[in-house]
């Protein structure tokens, strides 16, 4: 057997169980908010800025908008979000959030970061080494895209 095609020498999968168990970890947090985790997502991204094309939420999110867009109509259906067309290009759509929308940001901020940390609790990391890790991961990412 390759060592280099043994599952226990593969970064793509401790990235990819990482992953899984986080959003595994996040979903009993975000149930109670009525929300999934890719809808968390969209909500981050226009939390920090309103009224976004479809297009740049997915480039941010790294999406395809053919990913997106149900998303966003799935989002539109529980009142999260509202899509217009552009005013100087019919055939884009910007997102804005609602009302409810926007009221999210503070039960999500209630709920998330201490959820999270106490799931997070039993790991010997500290911030530094989260700090660290997100700047390993984000060459990896940059790297790949």
């Amino acid at each position: 057997m390759h060592a280099e095609l043994q599952l226990d020498n593969q970064i793509c999968f401790r990235l990819y169980t990482a992953s899984r168990l986080i959003t595994q970890a996040y979903t009993p947090i975000l149930s109670e908010l009525g929300i999934t985790y890719p809808q968390y997502l969209v909500l981050m991204v226009l939390w920090e800025k309103d009224n976004q094309p479809v297009n740049d939420i997915a480039h941010r999110l790294l999406l395809e908008t053919n990913t997106v867009t149900p998303l966003l109509q799935r989002m539109e259906k529980i009142e999260l979000v509202k899509r217009q067309k552009g005013k100087l290009d019919k055939r884009q759509h910007i997102v804005r959030l609602t009302k409810k929308g926007r009221e999210m940001e503070e039960k999500a901020y209630a709920l998330i970061p201490t959820g999270m940390g106490k799931q997070l609790s039993a790991c010997p990391m500290q911030l530094e080494d989260y700090q660290h890790l997100a700047q390993e991961l984000d060459s990896i990412i940059s790297s790949l895209k």
